[in-house]
């Protein structure tokens, strides 16, 4: 990060700028429409005018960024963000009307989506553009200013963001953070009005704790175990593309990314083979393969791999790509394993890389108890053409998201909230719900004509104590 050392993050830069940020939201006039909008479109045209910049940074973070993926999941999704948000934004600004009791009209009752004042974000790296900037479409389009806290991870795109925002927006409005653990830790302790985080739960819980003393209401989208439920109706093929596509985009490396597979006994087999045999077929070669994204660093990679033979040592069959690699590769192969032990990492651990352990099952109700035994998932994702065996998994389980018969596609639509549950997060946001996360719904009442209550006293009169009897029952 030397050549970014204008923009090294530091505890006291942090908070000299959310003072600002905090000034501005108090004393300053709510954004209007044409502001918001104005904001929206500023974060289209630095994606768009400098996407050549950001797919290369990114790429050089990871060793190899697949650039369609980049494309598609993260400037794509960018945009689409900002359109949606932006054609839609005058109808989510207006009041929302209220019912009002009988006792209180004829007055008049209304909601205000009102800014929260000064949101903070803290985006991982496995998604560094979309996971900062989504957010951040949300945020201004609630009418909010907003600081963003990028990962130490992906030091080429953080720099490379921290210039672009500084050049597309005021201080006042947006700025970027940069730095280590150490300035992790103090942005979360900053006294934001809503703090968004995406990471790994175990970070969050100390975000979490981080945000209390302030009273910070945080939004957690988090990960875990999430699990793929193949049932006896749905064809082996049709599943093992899914699940091998799914699997392999970003090389595992997403949030939603199938977990683990369970399936009935007698098809465990050749699913594997038929997942193998399509990442073989998407991936005929691996090392120098611009569609295939490496793992993030040495460290990661390293964590794969040892799962992989602590799973092999412990009984485990082990179905891998058989493609060299070469020794200075950040590259993992895909793998299928079969029989991992319950205690390995494989099955304790969110994996967050191109391994997919498959599980067998007896009986869907089996399946079904397996997940529960776990915390509950950020995704599930189930196959079956039978309208039954569907609502029965729904029913028995409970998850952030979930596909039917595909997966991932619930994480990606502004349409769609986008959130965990439990262990796996709190609190959604995309589109409208995420223009609400960031708004504080004002209610406000108004009295017209007549004031009714004040009607029943002071002193209190007999029609007050007529009410109170015949609202209790006596």
């Amino acid at each position: 990060m030397a050549e970014h050392d204008d923009y090294t993050g530091s505890v006291q830069r942090l908070a000299a700028i959310f003072q600002q940020q905090h000034r501005a939201s108090r004393h300053q006039v709510k954004p209007d429409l044409a502001l918001r909008r104005d904001r929206l479109a500023r974060i289209a045209r630095m994606v768009r005018e400098n996407q050549d910049d950001l797919l290369a940074a990114v790429s050089q973070d990871f060793g190899n960024r697949a650039a369609i993926e980049t494309q598609l999941l993260e400037l794509g999704a960018v945009i689409n963000a900002v359109n949606y948000a932006s054609r839609r934004l005058r109808k989510w600004m207006k009041p929302e009307k209220l019912g009002v009791g009988t006792n209180f009209r004829p007055g008049k009752a209304w909601l205000r989506y009102e800014p929260l004042g000064v949101i903070g974000i803290i985006s991982p790296w496995n998604y560094p553009i979309s996971l900062a900037l989504i957010p951040l479409v949300d945020a201004l389009a609630a009418g909010n200013t907003a600081l963003l806290k990028p990962s130490e991870l992906t030091p080429r795109f953080s720099g490379l963001l921290a210039r672009l925002i500084e050049q597309s927006f005021e201080t006042s409005e947006v700025a970027v953070i940069l730095g280590g653990p150490d300035v992790a830790e103090a942005f979360a302790a900053t006294p934001f009005d809503h703090l968004l985080f995406t990471g790994s739960t175990a970070i969050g819980r100390k975000v979490m704790m981080a945000a209390a003393p302030n009273l910070t209401p945080v939004t957690l989208e988090l990960g875990g175990k999430s699990p793929a439920v193949v049932c006896d109706d749905y064809a082996i093929e049709k599943a093992a593309r899914t699940l091998a596509f799914c699997k392999c985009i970003n090389s595992g490396q997403t949030c939603v990314a199938p977990d683990y597979v369970l399936a009935p006994r007698a098809m465990v087999e050749p699913l594997a083979k038929a997942i193998l045999t399509q990442m073989h077929k998407g991936y005929p070669q691996l090392d120098g393969n611009a569609d295939y994204t490496s793992i993030i660093s040495d460290r990661h990679r390293a964590r794969l791999l040892a799962a992989i033979e602590e799973a092999r040592a412990g009984g485990a069959t082990i179905l891998s790509h058989e493609a060299p690699i070469a020794a200075d590769s950040r590259n993992v192969a895909p793998t299928v394993v079969l029989g991992a032990p319950d205690d390995c990492l494989l099955m304790r651990e969110e994996i967050f890389g191109p391994i997919l352990p498959i599980i067998p099952y007896d009986r869907l109700e089996d399946a079904m108890a397996h997940i529960n035994r776990g915390e509950r998932p950020l995704a599930l994702y189930v196959f079956s053409n039978d309208r039954q065996r569907q609502e029965q998994v729904l029913a028995a389980t409970m998850s952030g998201g979930v596909t039917i018969n595909g997966a991932m596609l619930q994480a990606g639509q502004d349409e769609v909230p986008f959130g965990g549950v439990g262990a796996s997060g709190m609190g959604t946001y995309h589109g409208h719900h995420g223009f609400k996360r960031f708004s504080h719904a004002r209610p406000v009442f108004k009295v017209r004509l007549i004031n009714g209550f004040e009607m029943l006293g002071m002193p209190w009169k007999k029609l007050a104590y007529w009410m109170a009897r015949k609202t209790i029952g006596r």
